[in-house]
């Protein structure tokens, strides 16, 4: 093999992200559903009133999505119960999708589907 298709290669393993590499038995349905999560507090967020800075976000720290959701819940843009049950639902499926276990990421992505409101 040439140096040039060695390099090839390597760059494309590289860049390739992992989970291009490995995708469970339902790892685009909980992305679907985590879109749709993220497209629901973004929108709410559009028309929700502002909040004041926490002294968390003045350390420098980059915000979690499980943080994000918690201080948008605490705003009124999701209730606390809904962002909760989509997040743990997300987390299980995200843990039976790693596992190879499609019954329960399937059941998983429902809960966090209804949690959502759909």
């Amino acid at each position: 093999m040439t140096m040039g298709r060695l390099l090839t290669a390597a760059v494309v393993v590289v860049t390739t992200p992992s989970s291009a590499i490995y995708a469970g038995p339902c790892s685009q349905e909980i992305d679907r559903v985590q879109a749709k999560f993220d497209a629901k507090l973004e929108a709410r967020a559009a028309v929700a009133p502002g909040a004041p800075e926490s002294a968390a976000a003045t350390a420098h720290h980059q915000p979690t999505p499980n943080s994000i959701a918690a201080a948008e819940a605490e705003l009124g843009i999701l209730s606390p119960e809904q962002a909760e049950g989509v997040t743990e639902a997300l987390g299980q499926a995200r843990e039976a999708d790693e596992a190879g276990d499609q019954s329960v990421c399937e059941q998983a992505v429902l809960e966090a589907q209804r949690a959502l409101g759909k």
